[in-house]
């Protein structure tokens, strides 16, 4: 076809010689998409033919110049009422104009058709040869006509027309091989989301459901559905070390390929230091780590790491981490699993960091189903080796004020919890380990402090009763009390 994606959701291409329909509102797409499949037959070495109804080939052409496209490598044939149609003395007043015009065009096009011979045809648009027919029997015979035509001539033909409702909807989807239909849907805030899917293709397995695109400069892109249980990859069963012993002490070893963790815990309380952590021990094994940043700028997040002693740029320079910041405002759940799909498949990223969750759910407030998309996304990601950091932000600071917009612990393999807690005049930072799919875990509540030199993590507080209620009643001793001080 010649659009980015699309020829994975029909399972390599449409089948040859046959006619095909691609419907959806103004402004889908429709014509950009018909473009690019006579371009790529242009590249293979095929003829082609445009046939115009309404779009003048000045217009087409200011479409392909918009792309950087030269229209050169195919026929563009335009059938658009001349100027002249407009005076008087042109109009019909014996004859119903249906009856001389749908002829006259319908000759006009197969003559230009035994002219040029194309291998690959685009007919733009079935919209004004409904109002030729004036009625849909006569305009189903028409359209049957012409597929009896093209397919003795071995040419694969693609029909556009606009999204129509009501019986005349499946007038041509009964007669053409295939349909694709086009989107187009406009949310409350952000760019506007598009999407496709294919609707029908005769003895032919195609990629079902709903599929992201959007229209840039150099054409239509899609994003193919993301189906986890396509992808399994044989990897090395192993954990990944933080660099910091009590820390992996926590997690029995450390995080495991293949599985993914959750860091939760409110605002300011060192999530994403403790991602930025492990992006850095997996810097020095030699393994990249691909971050996206929902909540804050780039240069924020490698900031923010600096002042505690994680120099992220260099790691950034050496080619062992990147760092993608995401505009909510521009994003669709497909378009960003294939994001992440592609730093795990030509980078080989061995880390995935999101963060935040927040951010991901805020960003696409209007897309339904999105925890189970982020569901497919975890397993494929699990699936490739991937340890993934997912980091999420709870309302509230202290005690049975906490919430989270979502519960999503269920999906990670691992949870892993930070909390404040008050002490002595003054408030601190807890960490524990919730939960571990892959093995064992320490269930100790451990106080966590994050200087200039770097994450330091002490001894298990086991001298406190309620360090979750953010409140804790002290119950130890003077020693113990000395070792709660030394970490901070």
């Amino acid at each position: 076809m010649g659009v980015v994606g699309l020829d994975d959701i029909l399972k390599g291409g449409l089948p040859a010689n046959r006619v095909y329909l691609i419907e959806g509102e103004p402004g889908t797409g429709k014509t950009t998409i018909s473009l690019q499949f006579l371009l790529e037959g242009a590249r293979l070495g095929e003829s082609g033919l445009y046939i115009t109804l309404s779009e003048s080939k000045d217009e087409l052409e200011a479409v392909a110049k918009s792309h950087g496209w030269s229209l050169d490598g195919f026929a563009i044939y335009e059938l658009v009422p001349p100027e002249e149609s407009l005076r008087p003395e042109s109009q019909y007043t014996i004859f119903h104009p249906a009856e001389i015009e749908l002829g006259e065009t319908t000759s006009a096009v197969l003559e230009e058709v035994e002219r040029t011979k194309p291998q690959r045809v685009v007919f733009d648009s079935l919209s004004e040869m409904r109002l030729l027919a004036s009625n849909p029997l006569r305009f189903r015979r028409q359209i049957l006509a012409l597929k009896q035509y093209f397919a003795g001539r071995h040419s694969t033909v693609l029909l556009l027309d606009d999204k129509v409702y009501g019986d005349q909807d499946l007038q041509v989807h009964s007669i053409v091989h295939g349909v694709l239909s086009l989107e187009h849907l406009t949310v409350e805030y952000g760019s506007e989301r598009r999407r496709l899917r294919v609707t029908k293709l005769r003895g032919t397995h195609f990629r079902g459901g709903f599929h992201d695109f959007t229209i840039e400069t150099g054409g239509v892109v899609t994003y193919p559905r993301l189906v986890a249980a396509e992808h399994h990859v044989a990897f090395k069963r192993e954990s990944l070390t933080s660099g910091i012993t009590e820390l992996d002490s926590l997690l029995g070893g450390g995080l495991d390929r293949g599985t993914s963790t959750l860091i939760l815990g409110p605002a300011g309380s060192g999530k994403s230091t403790l991602a930025a952590q492990f992006a850095a021990a997996s810097a020095a094994r030699g393994e990249l780590t691909a971050a996206f940043v929902f909540d804050e700028l780039k240069e924020t997040f490698i900031a923010r790491a600096a002042k505690t002693g994680l120099d992220m740029q260099s790691f950034m320079n050496a080619d062992l981490l990147t760092v993608q910041q995401i505009d909510p405002a521009e994003l669709s759940p497909g378009q960003f699993a294939h994001t992440v799909r592609d730093a795990v498949d030509r980078n080989d990223a061995k880390i995935v960091i999101i963060d935040s969750l927040n951010g991901y759910l805020n960003a696409m407030p209007d897309e339904r189903f999105l925890t189970i998309q982020l569901h497919e996304l975890l397993t494929y990601l699990n699936q490739k080796g991937v340890a993934t950091i997912l980091v999420m932000a709870q309302h509230g600071f202290l005690g049975s004020s906490m919430g989270t917009p979502v519960d999503i612990s269920y999906l990670a393999d691992t949870v892993m919890m930070l909390r404040y807690f008050e002490s002595e005049g003054a408030v601190r930072r807890a960490i524990s380990v919730i939960k571990k799919r892959s093995g064992p875990h320490e269930h100790t509540i451990r106080e966590l402090n994050i200087p200039s030199e770097g994450i330091r993590i002490g001894s298990p507080l086991s001298q406190f009763h309620g360090v979750l209620t953010g409140v804790p009643i002290y119950a130890g001793s003077d020693e113990q009390d000395e070792k709660v001080d030394d970490v901070s």
